[in-house]
């Protein structure tokens, strides 16, 4: 028996196989990543897979799915977006402030709740002084006079309200926005989450 498996160690075939595996590897997440890429949406920097959870999509768009937002409900019941970049295209980056203005009545529509999260770039939250990692329905955020709402996405407490303030990382993030039991303009894909802006002194 140890002459045979000198004889498989010093064949190659062990070699071959540990390659073999590593290519399929790669080859996987290529294909997924891909895969991927086909089925999100990008709309003012936001990304969204809306077939994300949904039965009868084919094993290739479930495993891209869970890939990319593990265990994601159906976009019916739990509405993602998630983004890396502000509107002229630039990385989010700690050493910024940004601004998220939603206009009058265009804040997400939703039959739960809604809520925005700030995670470093391998998706784990974060929380500054304000002692929370993300603001949404329940934050009681400020209206504008309009009727707006804007929300600060920098590290440091804003000199204004600081209700509409969420904390975000050093370095570069990403930003969630979550909407459970969207409303039905979402559903439809007909609204739009705004840009995040780069607030400039």
């Amino acid at each position: 028996m140890s002459g045979f498996l000198g004889w498989v160690a010093s064949s190659g075939v062990v070699q071959g196989v540990i390659i073999g595996l590593v290519f399929a590897y790669l080859t996987t997440i290529l294909i997924l990543n891909a895969v991927a890429k086909a089925e999100t949406t990008v709309v003012n920097g936001w990304s969204a897979m809306r077939r994300a959870g949904r039965p009868g999509t084919g094993v290739l768009v479930r495993a891209a799915s869970q890939k990319a937002l593990p265990v994601v409900n159906v976009f019916e019941e739990a509405a993602y977006w998630t983004t890396t970049r502000d509107d002229a295209g630039a990385r989010l980056n700690g050493e910024h402030a940004y601004r998220l203005h939603f206009p009058q009545a265009q804040l997400p529509p939703n039959d739960a709740f809604w809520s925005l999260t700030a995670t470093d770039t391998g998706g784990y939250m974060v929380g500054g002084t304000t002692g929370r990692s993300s603001v949404g329905s329940h934050s009681g955020l400020v209206t504008n006079a309009d009727g707006s709402v804007d929300i600060l996405l920098q590290p440091h407490q804003p000199s204004s309200e600081a209700t509409n303030w969420l904390t975000t990382p050093p370095g570069r993030f990403k930003l969630m926005l979550r909407a459970y039991l969207p409303g039905t303009a979402i559903v439809d894909g007909d609204y739009q989450v705004p840009p995040v802006m780069e607030v400039r002194s």
